[in-house]
C-alpha cells in the first residue's frame, strides 16, 4: 500500500514563463529601489520580491548592471508613456497638447517621493555603468524629441518661435525637471499647478507674447 504524499506549504518560488519572469525581475528591482533606495540593489532582495531563485537572475541577465539598466528603461518608458497618452488624448491645438503634457508631468505617478528615490539610484549609477549610460541616452532623446515635436507643431501654428526649437526643447526639459525635483524635495514649497503655470509662462515668452 502506497503512503500518501505529505502535503507541503506554498512553494517558495513561483513558476513563471521566461518573459513573465524577466518582467517580474524588472518590476521587483523598481519596487526594491522604491522601498530601500540604493540598498534595494541587493540581488537577494530583488529575487525575494520577484519570488524567484537568485540563480535565475543570472540566467536572464548577464550582470546586475544589465538588470538595473532594463529596470531603468522600463521605469522611464512607463512614465514617458503616460505623458504620451495624455497628449494623444488631447484633441486640441498644439498649445493644448503642451498644457496636457505639463499637467501630466506634475501629476501622479510622476509626483511621488518613491519615484525620486528610484531616480536617485539610477543617477548615482550613471557615471560608472555603461549599461545605464546607454539607456539614459536612448530614453532622454526620446523624451526631448517628444517635446521638440510639440514645439515644432506650435511653431507651425502660431508662427516662428523666438528660439531654436531643439534648444528650446532642451531648455523646457530642464525647467520641468528642475521644478519636479524641487517639488519632490519640498512639496510645501509650491503647488503642482504653479509649476504648470511657470512652464506655460516660459512657453508664452518663447512665442513672443
Amino acid at each position: 500500500m502506497k503512503r500518501a504524499k505529505k502535503k507541503t506549504g506554498e512553494p517558495r518560488f513561483e513558476r513563471k514563463l521566461p518573459d513573465a519572469r524577466r518582467q517580474a525581475l524588472v518590476e521587483a528591482t523598481i519596487e526594491c529601489l522604491k522601498r530601500f533606495g540604493h540598498d534595494g540593489l541587493s540581488i537577494r532582495r530583488i529575487s525575494a520580491q520577484a519570488k524567484v531563485s537568485i540563480g535565475l537572475i543570472n540566467h536572464h541577465f548577464p550582470t546586475k548592471d544589465a538588470l538595473v539598466a532594463e529596470a531603468y528603461r522600463h521605469f522611464n518608458s512607463e512614465l514617458v508613456g503616460g505623458l504620451r497618452q495624455a497628449v494623444a488624448q488631447t484633441a486640441g491645438s498644439p498649445r493644448d497638447q503642451l498644457r496636457a503634457f505639463l499637467q501630466a508631468s506634475f501629476s501622479p505617478p510622476n509626483l511621488d517621493s518613491d519615484v525620486l528615490a528610484v531616480w536617485v539610484v539610477f543617477w548615482g549609477l550613471y557615471r560608472h555603468s555603461k549599461d545605464i549610460q546607454r539607456v539614459q541616452n536612448e530614453t532622454y532623446h526620446g523624451y526631448v524629441d517628444l517635446l521638440r515635436g510639440m514645439l515644432a507643431d506650435l511653431d507651425r501654428e502660431s508662427g516662428p518661435l523666438r528660439f531654436n526649437i531643439r534648444l528650446a526643447a532642451i531648455g523646457l526639459t530642464a525647467l520641468i525637471d528642475g521644478l519636479w525635483l524641487e517639488w519632490c524635495l519640498d512639496p510645501d514649497n509650491f503647488e503642482p499647478r504653479e509649476a504648470v503655470e511657470l512652464c506655460e509662462a516660459w512657453i508664452e515668452r518663447l512665442e513672443g507674447k
